[in-house]
């Protein structure tokens, strides 16, 4: 007998956010049994419009669902409102993505980063509860635990405390090994992106590892380090937490410690999934510039890795990197296949020209032209 938990997803009408949004369900262990689309589902009452909020309500009963995904962060409010009409548990997209986090955290420092993120998501729901309680209602937040909300709200506030003191002992430690690498000449490469961009994939090809790697989506989520070796030099490359549209503030503020790599980079390589359409391509090149903005790293470091080169035309990549402007005298861009190795002995060429100033440049321009046989 399966054990995935029956669900309806309440999402946008888009194929690709329909996608992404059952790629998150499933990673997590829900099993989508329908999906309920709506163009706008962030303005009314219960996230959705009434009527909706009715239909969700009876596939709940005919089809005996255990929880409803919605697909955007709900307020609060919403999230009462939309449990107390249904009479079940609502996961919204913060919930969904925390719950992914818990699962795929690996390290001490990434376990702490969960906690924190996920007491500061209670922490809004309850102070609603502290007072809907006020105004006499019955707070109708289902899988919060059978806390007084006074009390919970408190026992949130204490144990936030503890684990931000346990999280500063982890930056430290994380500091003193930056000053250790800066002591020793080591220069550093960071790899980011959106989630299952292939980023991993491409850490494993220039490092050699064998790191975990999959169609399931934040393979990664600490920050993982290796040396690589550019012709006679040695640099330390990192494969960073993939990033995901719709990441609350304190969310990024939770996981800084690790992504705050990305700040003491010498270049950054920001993988772009360029099989995709060009509107999944700027929704997701979007929110990983927002969220590099978010972290204060200045653009100059980033050079554009245009991942699975392998899946489409040569010629299509960069006509798709001029449309989202990305294509440039003033932005280093690259098409590479990590999984085929094509041009990824360019990339490296161009990492070691980029790290290293005082070598002498060649024209880079020149790098952006394929020269490896794309099926190597």
């Amino acid at each position: 007998m399966s054990n995935l938990r029956r669900a309806v997803l309440i999402t946008y009408p888009s194929e690709e956010a329909i996608k992404e949004a059952t790629s998150l369900a499933n990673t997590v262990g829900y099993s989508v049994e329908r999906i309920v689309k709506q163009r706008h589902i962030t303005r009314s009452k219960y996230g959705i419009g009434r009527g909706k909020a009715e239909e969700v309500k009876e596939l709940v009963k005919q089809l005996k669902l255990e929880v409803i995904i919605f697909d955007e962060v709900l307020k609060p409010t919403q999230q009462y409102h939309l449990a107390s009409l249904c009479q079940i548990e609502i996961v919204d997209r913060e919930r969904l993505i925390l719950e992914i986090f818990e699962r795929r955290a690996s390290t001490a420092e990434s376990r702490i980063q969960i906690k924190l993120a996920q007491l500061r998501y209670d922490m809004v729901r309850a102070r609603e509860k502290v007072r809907l309680a006020k105004m006499g209602e019955q707070p109708g937040f289902f899988g919060m635990g059978k806390y007084d909300a006074d009390i919970y709200y408190l026992d949130i506030n204490k144990r936030a405390a503890v684990l931000k003191k346990k999280l500063e002992r982890e930056e430290k430690r994380r500091d003193l090994h930056r000053v250790q690498r800066l002591k020793a000449g080591l220069s550093t490469v960071s790899i980011a992106g959106y989630t299952s961009a292939g980023k991993t994939t491409l850490f494993n090809i220039l490092t050699g590892e064998s790191k975990n790697t999959g169609q399931g989506l934040f393979t990664t989520l600490s920050t993982f380090t290796r040396a690589m070796k550019l012709n006679t030099r040695k640099v330390l490359i990192s494969d960073t937490v993939g990033f995901i549209s719709k990441l609350p503030a304190y969310m990024i503020d939770a996981f800084k410690s690790t992504l705050h790599e990305l700040t003491h980079s010498d270049l950054i390589l920001l993988v772009l999934d360029i099989s995709q359409s060009i509107e999944e391509m700027g929704r997701k090149l979007d929110s990983s510039i927002h969220i590099i903005n978010e972290l204060g790293v200045p653009m100059t470091k980033i050079l554009y890795v245009l991942n699975k080169a392998d899946l489409i035309d040569i010629d299509d990549a960069f006509d798709k990197s001029a449309y989202l402007s990305i294509l440039d005298s003033k932005k280093r861009i690259l098409p590479v296949s990590a999984k085929t190795g094509f041009n990824v002995t360019q990339l490296k060429n161009l990492i070691s020209l980029l790290v290293f100033p005082e070598e002498e440049k060649e024209d880079l321009m020149s790098l952006g032209e394929p020269n490896e046989s794309i099926s190597s």
